[in-house]
């Protein structure tokens, strides 16, 4: 017998049928004033999605399989052995090492002996012989492993170059060249200075197109690693990552350059928080399935003590088992691509990949992102956004539960830290304004410190 539909016995609702009910429902009140809202960045988004209006759907490439991430900072070579070995045996996949000095790393390989788990190296420092030594002793041991380099976000970052614009732009074009290093944007310095998403999106673009100028004609034989936040609105996440790649592919394929960008997504800090801390595990978590949804290749959690703690064990194991509940118990590696064709992200994916496209080739035409940087006009933009989502968190118009809404009074950290968690400032001389990660709580945080007896 053959089976039927178990919908069959249904007619199909058109979308203008659906919309005429709505209006009816709506009592005279007016449709688009009634249920269409705006996002900060300006997306439209609509009471429900249908397919007679979904937008084209463009396949973006996913990851077979996405890595449990850990991140840890190479001080003392034995307890940073450690801390991975620890790292590794509970679940982690791929290693996150960063460094802002040479460390002896012929040892570190050596007596870590795990070549099954990529290592990926942020550092903070050129030294390109560090950087070839680094190179052949992963050769050398057997490991999967990356060096990523980024010299205009350590600019942008610290206001300085490492050495000089040229000297800095030409070690990057040799180690490119020789494969021994990846360039890489870090996307996340945007998110956590305040940088709406669109914006997010756009720097990240114009920031990959100064590589992809520098190294044009070089070698196309290289692709672009992004290392992005994830912030707290869940479906614009998914869509933010979705668009990134379709963005990074598009222009990627005017310089001939058909391998596609790799991510690493790690959650927001600009939403945590020092009082009812445990609320961090929340944020963290909803943050990291956007990043499984969107589809990141590695997903390095941040412990919910992260800001005023330093790094321990009991933190450090409950952010990887979030990971490991996401994909060992709620299978979030069941399917390679699972946004695919949700009208909803799907349709937001191409608001937000136009808005940025729109914004990029602005970027483009005044000069670049490197003279905009130079000019501080990134820097005031971004300023910009931040105050106007600060605005709206001193209005309890953003809520932070535990901090600006319902905070617990007898909550005392003045105790409980071990971590500065506000922005410090060096004071220095820089060649340009360094962009600012700061967080929204920051200043009634601080407050309520105060007032602690």
């Amino acid at each position: 017998m053959k089976s039927k539909s178990l919908f069959s016995e249904f007619d199909p609702v058109s979308a203008k049928a659906f919309k005429q009910k709505i209006q009816f429902d709506l009592k005279g009140a007016d449709y688009n004033d009634t249920l269409l809202w705006q996002s900060p960045e300006g997306i439209t988004v609509k009471p429900f999605y249908h397919r007679d209006d979904a937008p084209t759907i463009n396949t973006i490439p996913n990851p077979d399989q996405w890595h449990i991430g850990e991140a840890l900072f190479i001080h003392d070579i034995d307890k940073t052995l450690y801390l991975i070995k620890q790292a590794i045996n509970g679940g982690a996949e791929a290693i996150i090492l960063k460094a802002d000095a040479p460390f002896d790393a012929k040892t570190l390989l050596k007596k870590l002996a795990t070549p099954t788990v990529s290592l990926h190296f942020y550092l903070d420092f050129l030294d390109i012989s560090f950087y070839k030594n680094l190179y052949n002793t992963l050769q050398k041991q057997g490991y999967t492993g990356t060096i990523y380099l980024d010299t205009i976000g350590h600019l942008a970052k610290e206001g300085n170059w490492y050495h000089n614009l040229k000297k800095d732009q030409d070690i990057l074009q040799q180690v490119v060249e020789e494969k021994i290093s990846t360039p890489s944007i870090d996307l996340s310095l945007y998110e956590n200075a305040g940088g709406n998403t669109i914006q997010q999106l756009a720097y990240a673009l114009a920031h990959a197109n100064e590589y992809l100028n520098l190294l044009d004609g070089k070698t196309k034989d290289f692709s672009i690693h992004f290392n992005l936040s994830i912030g707290h609105n869940y479906f614009f996440e998914i869509a933010k990552i979705r668009a990134l790649k379709l963005l990074y592919n598009s222009i990627a394929k005017e310089y001939g350059i058909t391998n596609t960008c790799t991510i690493t997504a790690s959650p927001s800090f600009r939403n945590k928080t020092i009082y009812d801390y445990n609320t961090n595990m929340l944020r963290t978590t909803t943050e990291c399935m956007s990043a499984v949804l969107g589809g990141a290749d590695i997903i390095v959690n941040q412990p919910y003590d992260a800001i005023y703690h330093k790094t321990n064990d009991f933190g450090q194991r409950i952010s990887r088992n979030q990971l490991l509940i996401l994909k060992k118990e709620s299978y979030f590696d069941a399917v390679s691509n699972p946004a695919e064709g949700a009208y909803y992200i799907e349709d937001i994916t191409q608001q937000l990949a136009q808005k940025a496209l729109e914004l990029f080739k602005n970027i483009e035409q005044g000069g670049g992102f490197l003279k905009q940087l130079k000019a501080g006009t990134i820097q005031r933009k971004l300023k910009e956004s931040a105050q106007k989502e600060q605005e709206q968190f001193d209005k309890q118009e953003r809520i932070l539960l535990g901090t600006n809404k319902h905070p617990n009074p007898d909550d005392k950290m003045k105790d409980n830290l071990e971590l500065y968690p506000f922005v410090k400032t060096k004071p220095r001389k820089t060649l340009i304004a360094p962009i600012i990660p700061r967080r929204l709580a920051q200043t009634i945080e601080q407050e309520r410190l105060d007032q602690e007896v």
